[in-house]
């Protein structure tokens, strides 16, 4: 039986492209593992600022972004505690606000707005609201307590004039307005029953109590849009400060693991050049060292293994360089044996005759050029591995070339 394993069952070709495949697809497994997550549709019926439903606030987003506002949506917690500057735009939602608001101290300006619905999503369309109806007030109440804010809410027919910073105005809430009774909040916008708009005494946080002001719903009404455009420039110190609604407390948290950090701006650049570099080793490596060697025995037999024995005690004992005379010698004998040159003749003789035969055709030296590099010991073994190369090489091309002859 023939031998044949040796032979790889993969060509060179096929194991460059299941590698390639390889590579491809752990990159896109890992990228999708990082921003799967990011992947989901946000849109669903809720009072948060990506909902578009008629409880939402995307309707104010995109009506402060189609006027050229700084506006952005949050999905950082840290960023209601801590930010360089920016208006904090916070709405909340009838359920599990509670304990969260408690856990977290809101940093100014922030704009609080307390909820005023509640309802089910629509089970055969998840962006829509139905069943809407009054969320119980004291569950309001209940937020006011956890926010620190002695009062209670109030729901009132519809004024024919709210008072605010900017002149008395003829808003249109659904329904009642909600607003404040509270001595603990100083008010801004306000009727004659209670606080529209107030703001905690000692810091620049505002409440807002009717969410209708601000929702998809409620800015259907020209005088309430107007509303909401005003109130937002009031709140700013400038014109250029970021309006920020937060989507943290509605679950919208937006992953920081290192993973997603490592293919997000500004460490994707960093991302790519280990995978560059990492690239450039395994082709190194792969063309280094080659296809797998076959295994041998452990105590090996014949020439190679006495050449490869002889060849490490030169190594041991550093006596490569010296090798340049004897390698000469060796293959003088071997050349004139090759060519059948008379035994009678002198070395002189012989390299004369070795002269006439022909240049290396790679550097164009003759014999004797070579031969007086090789007469000493070499300097380095890079100088002896130089030489000998030559020497081996005009051997081959006169070898080559009288075959040819002969032909």
């Amino acid at each position: 039986m023939s031998d044949n394993t040796g032979n790889s069952p993969f060509t060179a070709r096929t194991m460059a492209v299941l590698l390639t495949i390889a590579i491809v697809s752990f990159g896109a497994v890992m990228v999708l593992a990082g921003w799967a997550p990011e992947l989901r549709d946000r849109n669903h019926a809720g009072g948060h600022p990506f909902s578009t439903s008629a409880l939402g606030f995307n309707g104010i987003v995109q009506l402060l972004e189609d006027q050229d506002y700084p506006v952005e949506v949050s999905r950082l917690e840290h960023r209601l505690e801590r930010r360089d500057w920016g208006l904090m735009v916070v709405t909340l939602s009838p359920w599990g606000m509670g304990d969260k608001l408690q856990d977290i101290t809101l940093q100014p300006t922030t704009l609080i707005v307390l909820p005023k619905w509640t309802g089910q999503t629509d089970p055969f369309n998840a962006r829509r609201q139905r069943d809407t109806r009054f969320m119980q007030a004291r569950r309001l109440n209940d937020l006011l307590d956890r926010l620190d804010i002695a009062g209670e809410i109030g729901r009132i027919d519809v004024p024919g004039r709210t008072y605010t910073p900017f002149g008395r105005m003829a808003l249109k809430p659904d329904l009642k307005m909600q607003v404040i009774r509270s001595d603990s909040l100083e008010p801004v916008a306000w009727t004659d029953d209670g606080i529209l708009l107030g703001k905690l005494d000692d810091r620049d946080i505002y409440v807002l109590a009717d969410p209708d002001m601000l929702n998809t719903f409620g800015l259907a009404e020209r005088e309430n849009a107007r509303f909401a455009v005003q109130l937002m420039d009031w709140l700013r110190y400038d014109a250029e400060e970021p309006i920020i609604f937060d989507a943290t407390l509605h679950g919208f948290v937006r992953s920081e693991s290192l993973l997603q950090m490592m293919f997000d701006i500004p460490f994707v650049g960093a991302t790519l050049a280990a995978f560059a570099a990492a690239f450039l080793l395994g082709w190194a490596a792969l063309v280094r060292f080659g296809p797998t060697a076959r295994e041998t025995r452990v105590i090996a037999l014949g020439k190679q293994a006495l050449v490869d024995n002889s060849a490490g005690l030169f190594t041991m004992s550093r006596r490569e360089t010296h090798l340049a005379p004897g390698y000469l010698t060796m293959m003088r004998r071997r050349v004139a044996r090759e060519i059948a040159a008379p035994k009678t003749i002198t070395e002189a003789q012989l390299s004369a005759l070795f002269d006439r035969l022909g240049p290396e055709e790679q550097s164009g030296k003759t014999f004797s050029q070579i031969e007086r590099g090789l007469r000493t010991a070499s300097a380095s073994r890079e100088e002896l591995m130089t030489r000998a190369r030559e020497l081996y090489r005009w051997r081959r091309d006169i070898l080559r070339r009288s075959t040819h002859e002969r032909k």
